[in-house]
């Protein structure tokens, strides 16, 4: 891919779809899928859609108990196993399962992660926003990989955000070993490696006919939260001082439903069947961002360069092998 590909296609849909307008006419019946996080928000969501869609789909959960309790409101064949992405051993554990009991993989969605934690270290020492959003989807995709070369037309959606137009990869220092750690640096980071990652997936999914996208989902209220005080969002402009939202970020703000339909546009659309590593929003290829640009909207260059996704490619190659 290239910048240039970088540019709305018209799809017919908008920020605020809803599931059953994106998947009209979409019949998923006989392909499976797996979607990590798929238990909460919008991977909730995402899951229910897909399984109404007749998909049979296999959700990796790090909380059992809290999963058990969220599927059972799903309809459709849908199951679930343990994993955790900060734990490369469990996604090894869940990826060499799925092998053994899934003959092909149709769609792969990266959708859980982490958001503006505190510094955490995890697995080899790494950062926990980079590892967990992206090394924890790298070795699994990786691991999964047979099986998505088994299917036709696979597709793997990485979700993004639009908080990586803030930086991209910290070259000289991505675990923050030697700078001072800042959550929301190392979140725009994260994202960012998202977005490169289904750059350089694309390359290597082609010949097979697959396809990797990344996708912004919008802003949504859900879990993903946990790590912000309510004083941060207000601060943010995400709320008022009483909790209550205010109406420009309500009327800009989508709900978990809205917020999983650029997924399900990513994962399903023939309109992308020849735009490899794309990266979307609301529905959408998103367009570069230019001085006009809205805060909330479009995407910065870094993630459209095929270098820079090759040289984040290695390096997750040799983070892993070391890991």
């Amino acid at each position: 891919m290239s910048a240039a590909d970088q540019k709305p296609l018209g799809s017919g849909f908008h920020a605020k779809s809803e599931p059953h307008e994106v998947l009209t006419g979409v019949d998923l019946t006989g392909k499976t899928a797996i979607v990590t996080g798929g238990y909460s928000g919008i991977g909730l969501e995402t899951t229910r859609a897909l399984a109404g869609a007749g998909a049979t789909v296999i959700v990796p959960v790090r909380d059992p108990a809290k999963a058990a309790m969220n599927l059972s409101t799903v309809e459709g064949n849908v199951t679930s196993a343990k994993m955790d992405l900060a734990d490369l051993d469990s996604v090894r554990d869940f990826s060499a399962a799925v092998l053994d009991t899934v003959d092909t993989l149709d769609l792969l969605i990266n959708n859980a992660g982490t958001m503006a934690c505190p510094l955490d270290r995890v697995g080899p020492g790494w950062e926990s926003q980079f590892a967990i959003n992206h090394m924890g989807h790298f070795a699994l995709t990786k691991a999964l990989m047979p099986l998505l070369e088994k299917a036709k037309a696979p597709r793997v959606v990485a979700l993004s955000s639009i908080a990586h137009k803030r930086n991209g990869i910290l070259w000289n220092d991505i675990q923050f070993e030697e700078t001072e750690y800042q959550k929301w640096t190392a979140y725009a980071q994260a994202k960012s490696a998202n977005a490169l990652f289904a750059n350089g997936l694309s390359r290597r999914m082609e010949g097979f006919g697959g396809r990797a996208f990344s996708v912004h989902p919008g802003g949504i209220f859900t879990p993903l939260q946990r790590h912000l005080p309510i004083e941060e969002q207000v601060e943010l402009g995400w709320l008022n001082k009483d909790g209550s939202v205010p109406p420009m970020v309500a009327q800009i703000f989508k709900t978990p439903t809205q917020g999983c339909t650029t997924t399900l546009w990513a994962a399903t659309s023939s309109m992308l069947d020849d735009m490899p590593g794309v990266y979307c929003e609301d529905c959408d290829v998103a367009q570069l961002m230019g001085e006009n640009s809205l805060p909330y909207e479009h995407c910065a260059p870094h993630i459209a360069n095929d270098v820079d996704a090759e040289r984040l490619w290695d390096l997750s190659e040799t983070l892993l092998a070391t890991a």
